[in-house]
């Protein structure tokens, strides 16, 4: 492994974002992270910040709190300056920041021949549930219960799988064998500190393009087919499932209002209704919700008004995300967190950490977290075979 961070945002359409080497690195922890954060982003105004931020900055941002364990170690999050950043575009790669030499090149070579070279290395690690069906199952009905006495409306319920004494020798290696498996717009690798995350997510959190924010909330998924024609009645039963429609509009009109907090009058809008996406393992039901903000409007406003998202949390937020530290029995830490990175113009990317496996080098500690939507149509066994369907072609994936 190399001990300078490295971080790459792979959009699988030949197209990403490689950074690494030592820079400015700010590890958050519970003392005003997000003032902090806002301190170095204001600090290294003009460069290339990369982000990942733990779900668990919301007790920063609502003065909640986190009582269960924090099994991977997760930090509440790290900003880094890196060294070197390079944009991809198959094999053409352009420096954008720092220098082409030796170091920069030796690394990007070996970068490139680790994403051509598919003779992966073997991947033994056999992930086990945290919870058992049947707590899993108890737990979803008590949830519906507090849908039914109107404590919520909707909530964002989920599991983790570990393994413990686990040794990945080559990071880079085992993130590659991911993407082949997810080939996700919004997949990421981000070694830093103690960690590794290997990400294949499907869902942007925010992008930032001048005055515009946009957020992209997945609710709702389907199997993929075995054939073309098997592929399309799924893609069509999801469209038209009442349940999944009524998950995914409650999260837009809960973006709606988190990004009222901070978009300019009559600006907030849905640009995209129950648009269905396909990806390697499964068909999603996707929206877009844009809105437009004044030019000093900070990235800490915009992730206090909107952080977490409203795609893992569920509604009302605040309420739902008591309801979530309850019945969950692990702390979130960058799982529905995000990562993505902050331009020098102040225009910014940030992804949904789903999908994703996360490492803890010391520890030997590999987790990877899984849920689905709880509303009041919801079938706990339905659910729960949701979730081995989502993380199921990760697993058996990469242990083959």
């Amino acid at each position: 492994m190399y001990d300078f961070p490295i971080a790459y945002f792979n959009s699988n359409d030949g197209t990403g974002r490689l950074a690494f080497g030592e820079g400015p690195i700010l590890e958050l922890t519970d003392n005003e992270p997000l003032e902090r954060l806002q301190e170095f982003i204001d600090e290294h105004k003009g460069s290339y910040i990369l982000l990942n931020l733990s779900y668990d900055l919301k007790n920063s941002i609502e003065s909640l709190s986190s009582m269960n364990k924090n099994n991977t170690g997760f930090p509440l999050g790290y900003a880094w300056v890196p060294k070197y950043m390079v944009d991809i575009d198959k094999e053409n790669f352009v420096f954008i920041h720092g220098e082409r030499d030796s170091t920069s090149m030796e690394f990007i070579d070996h970068f490139l021949e680790e994403e051509i070279d598919q003779n992966y290395t073997p991947f033994p690690h056999k992930l086990k549930p945290r919870i058992s069906k049947e707590s899993y199952l108890k737990h979803v009905n008590a949830l519906k219960e507090e849908i039914q006495q109107g404590n919520i409306y909707e909530v964002n319920f989920c599991q983790e799988f570990f393994a413990e004494n686990v040794d990945i020798p080559k990071p880079l290696d085992s993130y590659f064998k991911l993407n082949g498996l997810t080939r996700a717009p919004f997949s990421s690798f981000f070694s830093i500190g103690d960690h590794v995350v290997f990400g294949g997510s499907p869902e942007r959190f925010l992008l930032r393009q001048g005055n515009k924010i946009s957020s992209e909330p997945i609710k709702g998924t389907k199997k993929r087919g075995k054939t073309p024609e098997e592929d399309e009645i799924l893609k069509q039963a999801l469209l038209n499932d009442p349940k999944e429609r009524a998950e995914n509009v409650m999260i837009v009109d809960l973006v709606r209002n988190d990004l009222s907090r901070i978009a300019l009058p009559n600006s907030v809008n849905v640009e995209e209704l129950f648009g269905i996406y396909t990806f390697e393992t499964v068909h999603q039901m996707i929206s877009k919700i844009v809105c437009e903000v004044s030019n000093d409007v900070t990235f800490t406003d915009i992730l206090r008004a909107t952080f977490p998202m409203g795609s893992m949390t569920g509604a009302p937020k605040i309420s739902a995300m008591k309801l979530i530290d309850k019945h969950e029995n692990f702390q979130r830490g960058i799982y529905s967190g995000s990562i993505g990175y902050i331009k020098p113009n102040g225009d910014f990317d940030m992804n949904v950490v789903i999908r994703t496996l996360i490492y803890n080098k010391i520890d030997k500690y590999l987790s990877c977290a899984v849920g689905g939507a709880i509303t009041i149509k919801s079938d706990a066994e339905t659910e729960y075979e949701e979730c081995l369907v989502k993380i199921k072609g990760i697993l058996d994936g990469m242990n083959a």
